[in-house]
């Protein structure tokens, strides 16, 4: 079976054309289609403009959908679809829903004996007024249920759908089973049949999971359209459309729904009121990679970030290694990164820009102590008055090798990574979580962590998750880093991966997979012979299997010492680029950018020359987009442009 969603939705209002009995109504700003009963037969469509090349309703599948349910009474049932043959009246496959009670029917001749199916999700509480998404998905006998992207309801029934169910001369039928009675009173966004695949890890990628899309009619998208005095629209919209030429305009509300024609990229952009989205462009692919500046630091760097103040510029700041003058921080001038800002560190490992509301902030990881024996990271915030960053908040770490800041739940939180107490790897990194009314961030809590030099936060659909680098226990680098996931207000763990020497999580997606990349930097372990060379060794890249709820090994990539990942993109291409830092004889080593080849996985394309190479940031300006590595052995930074064409 073709593996593309099948828009059942679409198929009611084909070139937009809305059916006798159905009109657009707009709800909390989402618009839906409502049904009147009167017409239940026009509300129809054949099985055989969704399944062209076969007829036969597809073993494995799921069924999204978006609607809005108004109360109804006990013991009703509303249908939001149905499949039926010509001259029966039975229901091949539909779905209906009652108070608090979600069914789905199928008909399965071979397995009993010609009734029909209804496997029943109880306590599914969608009369709210409210809009939700819904993901069925079918697999034989199991039966899985996904409401707003939160923890799925697995059913296993006696009675598996039918392996072969024939829809020749079948009729899809919206929100009826071809007569009156049952009709859905409510809304519906969104109807689509996904053969041979769960589409949860499709969906849980949006922000609002409520009205999650992944594919709904023209008419009800979010087009532009003239004001109305009420929230029942016509169709088809008006707009006045206007194309502004030149360089880049402005993209507020007063804009939303105008063209940009960009001339130097050959791209058609439409503003949606806040950001220019691509509709149009020649998409570039990588050619080669040029050194484009030498950037002078402090002394030598450990770690960088590339972040961009709103209205003020681009900015990198270094974390270096020597106290005096400590680290640097460097505004993107005239196509160049020039000296902006200094600022005491001690030692300094990493630099995290985050915001929280109209607040910035800059947190650097300390290593060592200051003059005063004092042991503590700083927190930074941006002076508007000043156009500089200042102290805020000291909070005491121990060999701090880095910060992570996330949201979860409308809450910020911040995670500092402690390396060692003295001669102990074997301590605690903590947590802390902003409170808005002290305006501080304060511990909220521990994981006990050996060594660690990175955190690494990430969301899944609605599930939060953070990675710890551990790197040494004291006597060995060959050690568990672990992956926690937030339930019921804390990290617990989720799975633990055995490393060498972990330095760094890198997570990114490529299409709807997840993938996970650890750097491991060597192999040590007192207890064991000493392997030829310490330093080259694979680093690891894991997928996320959805089915078995973890993560698995998808690639091993020999590095040499390795550092860093950072993963970036190129037009439609993905790349990752790994810090190489010394290979057993010498800092001197080539890092390498590894194109996204699909079935062959991550293939090497560029061979980078670097120094002692600890950390890559990834940046874009008007003027294309550019590496940044910062080096661990002397005190040169390199900006690399990347030649596309």
């Amino acid at each position: 079976t073709d593996l593309r969603p099948l828009d059942i939705l679409s198929e009611v209002v084909p070139a937009g054309r809305l059916a006798r009995g159905m009109r657009v109504s707009q709800v909390q700003g989402v618009r839906g289609f409502q049904l009147a009963a009167s017409k239940p037969r026009a509300l129809g469509f054949p099985a055989s403009r969704l399944f062209v090349h076969c007829d036969r309703f597809p073993e494995e599948f799921s069924i999204i959908v978006t609607l809005r349910v108004l109360s109804i009474p006990a013991k009703r049932n509303e249908y939001i679809f149905t499949l039926m043959a010509e001259e029966s009246p039975s229901v091949l496959v539909g779905l209906r829903y009652g108070p608090d009670k979600l069914h789905f029917l199928f008909w399965s001749q071979e397995h009993a004996g010609g009734w029909q199916t209804r496997v029943t999700f109880p306590n599914i509480s969608l009369s709210d007024n409210q809009w939700h998404t819904l993901i069925l998905a079918v697999s034989g006998q199991s039966f899985s249920l996904t409401v707003d992207c939160s923890l799925p309801k697995d059913m296993v029934v006696e009675t598996p759908f039918p392996a072969s169910l024939s829809v020749k001369r079948a009729t899809f039928y919206l929100g009826n089973r071809r007569r009156r009675k049952g009709v859905f009173t409510g809304l519906l966004r969104q109807l689509v049949l996904l053969p041979g695949a769960d589409a949860t890890p499709r969906i849980c990628t949006a922000m609002d999971f409520k009205v999650a899309m992944l594919s709904v009619p023209a008419v009800l998208q979010d087009l532009p359209a003239k004001p109305v005095s009420n929230e029942v629209l016509g169709y088809p919209y008006e707009t006045d459309t206007k194309v502004t030429l030149g360089s880049r305009p402005p993209c507020t509300k007063q804009e939303k729904a105008q063209f940009w024609f960009n001339a130097s990229r050959r791209g058609l952009f439409l503003c949606n009121g806040s950001t220019w989205i691509s509709m149009l462009e020649v998409k570039h692919r990588l050619d080669y990679v040029e050194e484009y500046q030498n950037l002078v630091t402090n002394s030598e760097t450990m770690g960088v970030e590339v972040f961009t103040i709103p209205k003020v510029g681009l900015f990198a700041a270094t974390a270096n290694r020597n106290t005096p003058p400590g680290s640097a921080i460097y505004k993107w001038t005239d196509g160049k990164f020039v000296p902006y800002q200094n600022i005491p560190t001690y030692q300094a490992q990493a630099w995290k820009y985050f915001t929280i509301g109209k607040k910035i902030f800059l947190a650097v990881a300390n290593f060592e102590q200051n003059a005063r024996g004092q042991e503590f990271s700083v927190i930074y915030k941006w002076s508007r008055r000043k156009e500089k960053f200042i102290t805020y908040q000291r909070i005491t770490t121990h060999s701090a090798r880095d910060w992570e800041a996330f949201v979860i739940e409308g809450e910020a939180f911040l995670a500092v990574v402690n390396h060692r107490e003295g001669n102990n790897h074997n301590i605690d990194s903590v947590i802390y979580r902003w409170n808005p009314r002290t305006g501080l961030f304060e511990t909220n809590q521990t994981i006990p962590t050996s060594g660690a030099y990175d955190w690494e936060f990430f969301t899944i659909g609605p599930y939060s998750f953070l990675a710890v680098a551990n790197t040494f226990n004291g006597t060995s680098t060959k050690i568990y880093s672990h992956i926690y996931i937030w339930l019921s207000g804390s990290f617990q763990l989720f799975q633990s991966i055995l490393t060498f020497g972990a330095a760094d999580w890198e997570v990114f997606h490529i299409g709807d997979r997840v993938f996970l990349a650890v750097a491991n930097s060597h192999s040590y372990d007192s207890g064991m012979p000493a392997p030829s060379n310490f330093y080259a060794i694979n680093s690891s890249i894991y997928e996320l299997n959805i089915t078995a709820q973890m993560f698995v090994k998808f690639q091993d990539l020999l590095t040499y010492s390795a550092l860093d990942w950072e993963f970036f993109s190129v037009g439609d291409d993905s790349f990752l680029v790994v810090a190489n830092s010394f290979d057993g004889f010498t800092f001197s080593v080539n890092s390498i950018i590894y194109r996204w080849q699909g079935y062959e996985g991550f293939v090497a394309a560029h061979h980078l020359p670097t120094v002692g190479c600890r950390d890559w940031e990834a940046f874009h300006t008007t003027e294309g987009s550019y590496l940044l590595y910062s080096s661990a052995k002397e005190p040169l930074s390199k900006v690399l442009k990347l030649k596309t064409t």
